[in-house]
């Protein structure tokens, strides 16, 4: 089908087309990683931030292209998850800056948004990276703008090929690539993204799978949470104006408590625990339109659980938030990890908030701004301990109003020294010197299993082979789990090394572990030799050296 233009509604159908094609497709975007570990999830991190900006316009009245463009981007910021989902949320800011002010928008100008797309998504990352998914989007910008057409469905077929074309390159411009025989995992989701944009255009519509609900993110706060519920309602929504000079938050403030207010741009999200939802509803909508509200009585829930477990999920919108009244403090820390032993090591340390995610669930920036904006603290610091997550904690940082800090924390070892070098005497810039400054004494390592055959920097990888990474690069491949785990230690260890932890997870043997254990302190006897039920999945140990 021919189009001149394109409208709103015409982008929310190629938009909800592209998210449907990519729910589909997610899983053989994650086994595109060039790691062959189990967690590969840029398919996951890249629909689930897509899912979360679809839902946002879905439903969405208005033709006028730039306004839907606008609140689509805004759902994929607050959705991101991931640093694909992040690059995707800034490709998406981009375009919606480039159909900014427009009913409806020729195919030239179409061109120009995806031009804009790849500048966003560019200054997005640090040390852009060429045969990425930043190279697909600029090579489709570049060359579209090249052509001459008339049609919208045309330029879109074209795009779709071009982007092709450039992914099936991306393995001479990236050697790793070209090692695991794989083409570029994020940029193959882009791709997907825009195949299911041009069929939509072009009638070849994909059937939309029933959606699955997101995994439950959790929280574990440091506190009790059986105690009695103050206020009844949860209550939820979205108001369509500017963030005020203030004034609103202050009366929820009056309202409530478990007060989440977040304002961008021209939207304000809000959560609040209040006895008088009506009342807070009436109040929001003197500043502007509402949408998206959701009321649930938390007593009646209550009632309902005869047991409230120690970490408690609640969907896409967790509310085990720290009550916002409690006593103001100094400095708040929020890390995210998963595995019960881990999360109850950070809590041991000072945590105040655990956001369950890692390498197999990457918490969204929005599930990062609710546990920020439930510390009542002066100064917050982020402990992300995982590379895939700074991204997303940066993005956080920068939404929220609060004096955040993000501690660039790569692995859980490091979120752990990072922790223990902290000291509440200390002033916040000499805090965050010490606590980066630590993360070089630590060595990180980690045991995990190989998903399918590949080469990584000239070792052969087969299928159920254990693999030992070091600094999250793969140095040891073995066919027995102990024998790998040792020799990685032996790499880690030197003659300015003191102390030795190891995290097993939930795969691991009990009675071995302990066997091995030992076998460790007399090995290392000058060293500080201990262990720690992690309980971690899919990784049989957490090494940490220092």
């Amino acid at each position: 089908m021919k189009y001149s233009k394109i409208n709103g509604q015409q982008f929310i159908s190629m938009v909800i087309n592209a998210s449907a094609k990519l729910e589909d497709e997610k899983a053989y975007v994650d086994s595109l990683n060039v790691f062959p570990v189990p967690d590969g999830d840029t398919g996951t991190n890249m629909s689930m931030t897509f899912r979360a900006a679809v839902r946002e316009v879905e439903g969405h009245k208005s033709t006028n292209i730039g306004e839907v463009s606008k609140t689509l981007a805004k759902g994929a910021l607050m959705g991101a998850r991931g640093n694909s989902g992040v690059i995707l949320s800034q490709i998406f800011r981009g375009i919606a800056k480039g159909l900014e002010g427009k009913d409806e928008v020729n195919p030239f100008e179409l061109t120009l948004s995806f031009i804009e797309g790849s500048k966003s998504a560019y200054r997005a990352v640090m040390r852009p990276t060429e045969g990425t998914i930043l190279t697909v989007i600029r090579e489709v910008g570049e060359k579209a703008v090249e052509l001459h057409t008339d049609d919208c469905t045309e330029l879109m077929r074209n795009i779709v090929e071009i982007s092709k074309d450039t992914l099936e390159r991306t393995p001479e411009m990236l050697p790793q690539l070209k090692a695991a025989k794989v083409v570029d995992s994020g940029g193959m989701g882009l791709v997907v993204i825009l195949q299911g944009m041009y069929e939509a255009l072009s009638g070849e519509m994909t059937e939309r799978k029933t959606e699955e609900k997101a995994p439950a993110e959790s929280y574990v706060a440091a506190r009790d949470t059986h105690t009695e519920i103050t206020f009844g309602y949860c209550t939820e929504f979205i108001i369509l104006a500017e963030p005020d000079n203030g004034a609103f938050r202050e009366y929820l403030e009056t309202m409530g408590d478990s007060i989440v207010y977040v304002g961008y741009d021209d939207i304000i999200k809000v959560h609040i625990h209040t006895d008088e939802p009506g009342l807070v509803l009436a109040e929001a909508g003197k500043l502007g339109e509402l949408t998206k509200i959701k009321i649930e009585n938390m007593r009646e829930q209550h009632r309902n659980l005869q047991d409230v477990p120690e970490t408690v999920g609640h969907g896409e919108n967790p509310a085990a938030l720290e009550d916002t009244e409690a006593e103001a403090k100094k400095y708040g820390f929020i890390s995210v990890s998963v595995g019960e032993g881990l999360k109850a090591a950070f809590l041991d340390l000072g945590a105040d908030v655990i956001i369950e995610g890692g390498q197999t669930m990457n918490p969204s920036t929005e599930d990062i701004v609710k546990a920020v904006e439930s510390l009542n603290a002066e100064h917050i610091f982020i402990l992300p301990n995982n590379k895939n997550i700074i991204m997303a904690a940066n993005q956080a940082s920068e939404i929220s109003h609060k004096d955040v800090h993000v501690i660039a924390t790569k692995t859980i070892p490091q979120g752990i020294t990072a922790l223990t070098a902290f000291n509440p005497e200390s002033e916040l810039d000499a805090n965050i010197r010490s606590m980066t400054g630590s993360l070089k004494e630590v060595k990180s390592g980690s045991v995990t299993y190989a998903v399918r055959d590949t080469e990584i920097d000239g070792i052969e990888i087969r299928q159920g082979d254990y693999l030992g990474l070091l600094d999250n690069k793969i140095v040891e491949v073995e066919r027995d789990l102990y024998q790998l785990t040792e020799a990685l230690i032996e790499r880690m260890v030197d003659e300015h090394s003191s102390a030795l932890t190891v995290f097993y997870g939930s795969d691991a043997a009990e009675e071995e572990v302990q066997a091995f254990m030992e076998k460790l302190e007399e090995k290392y006897g000058d060293l500080d030799v201990m262990s720690l039920a992690g309980k971690q999945p899919l990784y049989y140990f957490i090494i940490s050296v220092e």
